[in-house]
Order: structure tokens, then sequence, then C-alpha cells
């Protein structure tokens, strides 16, 4: 994942493409931060865990500037998430997330309560990481055990 990026880095830089530039900066720290943090390569899995997380940050960020009436800020952050998402896997619609969800719950067996919630999330969760929004798939869980 970081050669990609490292590669887009230098077609952008070619280029002269600033904004790009700095957002594919921004998104190779971070994941170089975490790298060092761990003191070895990063898996895949792992790059996407950050990219997702650095994609929430995002969205949030958009929101608080909205809300302060910054939209010069907000456009900044939305073209760097937008430049994010390239790198992230497509996200699953609300309907597939209903089916996984429908089918952990038959195959656990968790009766229609919320003190599921927890298992159903757990195992859910492992599978849609990365490719699914956690408050999605809790709002979903939530509906399908009430």
């Amino acid at each position: 994942m970081l050669s990609i990026l490292q590669a887009e880095l230098i077609k952008s830089m070619k280029t002269k493409d600033k904004p790009t530039i700095t957002g594919l900066r921004n998104i190779i720290g971070k994941l170089k931060a975490k790298k060092i943090d761990k003191g070895d390569s990063l898996t895949n899995d792992e790059c996407i865990l950050i990219l997702n997380s650095s994609a929430k940050q995002l969205k949030e960020s958009i929101i608080q500037y909205e809300k302060g009436g910054r939209n010069d800020l907000a456009e900044i952050e939305k073209f760097e998430l937008k430049l994010l998402e390239k790198f992230l896997p497509e996200q699953l619609s609300e309907k597939e997330i209903r089916i996984i969800v429908q089918k952990h719950i038959k195959l656990i067996d968790a009766k229609k309560s919320m003190e599921n919630m927890g298992k159903v999330m757990g195992i859910v969760m492992k599978e849609l990481m990365g490719i699914a929004d956690g408050k999605i798939v809790k709002k979903i869980v939530q509906e399908e055990l009430n």
C-alpha cells in the first residue's frame, strides 16, 4: 500500500498537483508513523484500518468546519477524503450489511435481544473490517435484534 501511495505521489509531483501532493504526503505520513510505532512493516489490512480511521477523522473534521462556518477548510478536508477513498476498498451497502448481519444472527442462534449485541457485533465486524462503517453496522444489528 505504501509503495502504491508513493508512486502516486511521484506522479503528482511530476504534474505539480500541489493539493494532491499535500494530501498524499499526509496519508503516507500517517502510515509511516504507524510503521515506526509497530517497528515492522504494515500488512495491507493494517494499512486499510489506518486509512479508514483517517477517513473517519476527515469526515468528523468536515462536519466541525462546516458547523463553524469554515467552508474553506472543509473543502480541503473533502479533497483529502476523496483522495483517501481512492485507496480504500469499496464500502458495502446497507442492504449487503443487513444480509451478513442476519446470517450471523442465525449462525450463532442469537435470540432477538439486545443482550446479544456485543457477540453479534464482534463476529460481524471481524468479517466487515475495512469494508463497512461501524456506525452503520451497529445501527443494523440493533434493528435486527429488536
